[in-house]
């Protein structure tokens, strides 16, 4: 198993594209939205710091001389620096999970997509249809043969893959979510790569899957965009 810092480091990977200076360019998923000006991912053994390509030299110094040993700490100061030279418009902060071993969910309304049923995504999850190349693995809940809950990479390396998970409103509060989340989970697992999961302290029905899979909070994610 990787240290918190090692898995961190992939994350940032996962998460952004980056340039040969290791700046942040766009996010790492289609249609690849401009990256934030920071990205922050913290743990016990110590914090990724990455800057947005678009940051003058000069200012990229002077937040480094900010940020020091203790990001957390000096936010105020980050961002204060930052609305001299343009707006904030938003600060997103969060836990960052990896998921133990995980064994395949026994679940049978549990089903994998591929190419040969991606069709049935088209009525209910159109934007993963659409972009399904980059979203295997791909899993969905079944109900009334109707997929209600999908689980999909969203952002992937060939190191690491990044979980994204949705359950339509009128079927959640049964357990759809912890079912499709585990399946991919284990696909990405059994392909040799690192599967991880994030979200935001204000999303608790997000933090409620992660514990009920017990995952392992390596670090806490800040974005500031």
């Amino acid at each position: 198993m990787l240290s918190d810092l090692e898995l961190m480091e992939q994350q940032v990977k996962v998460l952004f594209q980056h340039d040969a200076r290791n700046r942040m360019t766009v996010v790492n998923e289609v249609p690849h939205h401009v990256a934030p000006y920071v990205f922050v991912g913290g743990t016990r053994l110590g914090n990724v710091v990455r800057y947005s390509s678009t940051l003058d030299v000069k200012l990229v110094a002077e937040l480094k001389s900010v940020i020091g040993t203790y990001p957390g700490i000096h936010l105020a100061g980050v961002i204060q620096i930052l609305n001299r030279d343009r707006p904030i418009n938003h600060l997103w902060m969060g836990p960052a999970y990896v998921f133990p071993d995980v064994t395949a969910s026994s679940c049978t309304q549990v089903i994998q997509v591929s190419h040969d049923n991606k069709e049935l995504l088209k009525p209910h999850f159109p934007y993963t249809f659409d972009d399904f190349e980059h979203k295997r693995p791909c899993f969905v809940r079944m109900e009334e043969g109707i997929p209600v809950s999908i689980c999909c990479s969203a952002r992937q390396t060939s190191r690491a893959d990044e979980a994204s998970v949705f359950t339509h409103e009128e079927y959640r509060g049964r357990g759809y979510g912890v079912e499709v989340v585990k399946a991919w989970a284990a696909e990405v697992q059994k392909q040799g790569r690192i599967a991880l999961y994030s979200t935001s302290w204000d999303n608790f029905a997000s933090q409620s899957v992660a514990r009920k899979l017990r995952l392992v909070q390596y670090g806490t994610d800040i974005h500031i965009s």
